[in-house]
Order: structure tokens, then C-alpha cells, then sequence
């Protein structure tokens, strides 16, 4: 008897098209000659279309669900009728929101939640309230993954019921590099640079964009024909800029707000710096990685599992703008380090962080939580 197919339901809260909806979708990709993936989401006032609208593009069921907090019983009513109308296999929940109404739908739908934790930022007293619900509720799912060993060891009383899945990347998307978006980058600099130093974020104090500015103010001190240009949007913006006027960095370190062509920005990069306090694996750096820029980042989180000190990039304690600054110049100052680096950070990205691999361990966790043979695995093996 054949094998039923894998289907595959991804339930969140997407109020952008950002890292962990690309992962969705990735997986969605890779899974896509094996199986099936739908993608459900909270309205979030209309911010989710952006991504369902990119999992219409790709031939995949996107669903806006009409029901929200605090409608919880109407919520989960509702996903569990699309759990059994799409014979889902597993409910895979991202965030808070998703865990706690996606865990009751499931159980009516009689598959297993699986919980998938990305990490916690604390940015303000509203999210860690949130964060610290979904920490306590996170031991009441089937499964929980972990997106690297790092944000697991966070995890407590799941036994068992705690693996580790790490992020992936498509290379492809890096393939053929623009050599135009550099031009346009260095239009941001009126006083002209020779080196481009990005960072890409949302603009929120976990990710040290504070520190950044107070290291770029050194190095540009070094170095005045080096440019700084920060990618991504937050609350912190207005702050950030008053930083950067205040340290005399208006001519050399810009915002440039959240960007949906970012694969194209990437690519054209002399350096790419992480300047985060907390993380869980990410996205950024392997796209990073993988389109071929030298990357020096903070020891945060998952970092370090994909990045190797000296090997495939560099990598320092969070919080020290002076030590950030140091290894930015010591970077910068050796081109051929820094091609080195950055080939053993795409080879290292390339061969350890595929959406195959990540693809298959969907697979198999579903199959050892449902007790089910299915056809992915089957023409995977």
C-alpha cells in the first residue's frame, strides 16, 4: 500500500514576510516534489497578506483566518476545521499565539502541535509577558524544536519531547549577484566610500544596533572610507538616528528601513556585522554566508553553531563596542583574510544548513509522532 502523502500545516501570526515566514516557505519549497505544506495565519490587522500572498506565488494553501484573540474557542474551531478538511499530518505553531490556540485545534483535529521556538527577545515589559506564556506553555505540545542547540538548552520540562531543527538556506537565491545594487547603496554615502559594512534587523535593543553605531564611530574614525548601512525597521529608529547624529556619523552610517530586496543588497557587501545580545539561529547570517560576505558577529545564541572564530567568520561577546570596533578593523585591514573567511563561511552554510536536510527531519519527527509511514520519506531514503 502506498504511503499517504506528508502534509504539512504551518499556523503563526505573520505581520511581515521576514526570516522565520521565508523558513516556512523554504521548507515548503523543499518539501514540494514529497509532500504538502499549507501555511494558516492569524489576520494581524491585514499585516499577514505579505506572506500569505507569497505562499499563494509559490502554489501553496494560504489561509487568513477570520477568527483571533480573544476569540480563542472560535480560533481554534476554525483551524481545527482546516486541520481535517487538508488531512494534516502535523500542525506546526510559531509564537505565543499560535502554540496556545494551535495546540487546542490540533487535539480536535486529533494530530500532533508541534511548537517551534525561534527565541525570545524581552524587548518590553509586553513581551516578555508574552515570552514568558509561551515559555511556561511550551511544555504542554507534543514536540517542541528548538532552531538551534542554543534556544533548546532554554527549553525546560519537554524531555523527550525537545529536538533540535536548525534554520536552512537556499544558496540560490544569492546566485547571480547584482553589481548595481552596490551602486545604489553607495549613493546613501554623499562623501563617497570604498568599503560597505552592512547589518540587517529589526530595530529593537535586543539586537545592539546601539552598539554597533558607538563601534562604526571608531572604525570610521580609522577609517573614514568605510560606510555603515543598517536594513530593517523598529521602534528603536528614531533613537538610533539621534545616536548617529550625535557621534558625527550622518555622512557614514545610514538607515536604510526594512527592504524586501535584501538578497540583492547582501551580495554587494565588503563586510556583514552581528551586533546582537540575543538570538536564536539567524537567518541573516546564513544568508549572509551563503551569499559569500565575511561575517563578524556576537557569540548570541545559535550564533556560534553556525559560525567558527577565525574559520568562517569572527565572532565576540555582545555588549563591547570597542571590541567590536577592533575586530571590524582587523577584518577590513586584510582583504585576503577576509575572502578566506568569507569561502569557508558559504562552504560551511552550503554543506550544513540545507532545506533538504531540514525537510527530512520533518519527516521523520512527524513519523515517530503519528506512528505513520509517509510517502516523503519513503523517496527521500
Amino acid at each position: 500500500m502506498t504511503p499517504p502523502p506528508f502534509h504539512l500545516v504551518h499556523l503563526t501570526a505573520s505581520t511581515l514576510y521576514g526570516g522565520p515566514e521565508r523558513q516556512m516557505l523554504g521548507l515548503a519549497d523543499a518539501l514540494s516534489d514529497r509532500g504538502k505544506v499549507s501555511v494558516m495565519s492569524f489576520r494581524e490587522g491585514g499585516k499577514c497578506r505579505p506572506f500569505l500572498n507569497e505562499a499563494s506565488k509559490l502554489g501553496l494553501e494560504a489561509i487568513e483566518l477570520a477568527n483571533d484573540s480573544p476569540r480563542f474557542l472560535s480560533a481554534a474551531r476554525e483551524i481545527a476545521t482546516h486541520l481535517s478538511r487538508l488531512g494534516a499530518h502535523a500542525l506546526l505553531c510559531h509564537g505565543y499565539k499560535a502554540n496556545l490556540i494551535g495546540r487546542m485545534a490540533a487535539r480536535w483535529a486529533g494530530i500532533p502541535a508541534i511548537g517551534v521556538s525561534r527565541g525570545w527577545t524581552g524587548e518590553n515589559w509586553k513581551v516578555r509577558l508574552y515570552e514568558t506564556v509561551d515559555r511556561l506553555h511550551l511544555r504542554f505540545m507534543d514536540h517542541v524544536v528548538g532552531v538551534s542547540q542554543a534556544q533548546a538548552d532554554k527549553i525546560t520540562g519537554c524531555g523527550e519531547r525537545l529536538s533540535v531543527i536548525h534554520n536552512a538556506i537556499d544558496p540560490e537565491r544569492f546566485a547571480d549577484p547584482d553589481p548595481r545594487y552596490r551602486t545604489r547603496l553607495e549613493r546613501y554615502f554623499t562623501n563617497g566610500v570604498c568599503l560597505l559594512i552592512g547589518a540587517a534587523g529589526r530595530l529593537s535593543p535586543e539586537k545592539g544596533f546601539d552598539v554597533l553605531i558607538e563601534a562604526a564611530a571608531e572604525v570610521c574614525e580609522h577609517c573614514p572610507e568605510v560606510g555603515f548601512v543598517l536594513f530593517g525597521d523598529g521602534p528603536c529608529k528614531a533613537e538610533l538616528q539621534a545616536q548617529i547624529t550625535y557621534r558625527g556619523l550622518t555622512g557614514s552610517f545610514v538607515l536604510a528601513g526594512h527592504r524586501t530586496d535584501l538578497d540583492k543588497c547582501l551580495p554587494v557587501l565588503d563586510l556583514f556585522v552581528q551586533s546582537s545580545y540575543t538570538e536564536g539561529l539567524p537567518n541573516v547570517l546564513l544568508e549572509a554566508c551563503a551569499a559569500g560576505v565575511p561575517v563578524v558577529a556576537t557569540t548570541a545564541g545559535g550564533t556560534p553553531e553556525i559560525i567558527e572564530d577565525e574559520v568562517s567568520g569572527w565572532l565576540l561577546p555582545p555588549g563591547n563596542a570597542k571590541a567590536l570596533a577592533q575586530r571590524i578593523l582587523d577584518a577590513i585591514e586584510s582583504p585576503e583574510r577576509m575572502a578566506e573567511v568569507a569561502f569557508n563561511g558559504r562552504q560551511s552554510v552550503l554543506e550544513r544548513f540545507s532545506f533538504r536536510e531540514q525537510a527530512l527531519a520533518y519527516v521523520r519527527l512527524v513519523e515517530r509522532l503519528t506512528g505513520k509511514k509517509l510517502s516523503a520519506s519513503s523517496e527521500a531514503s
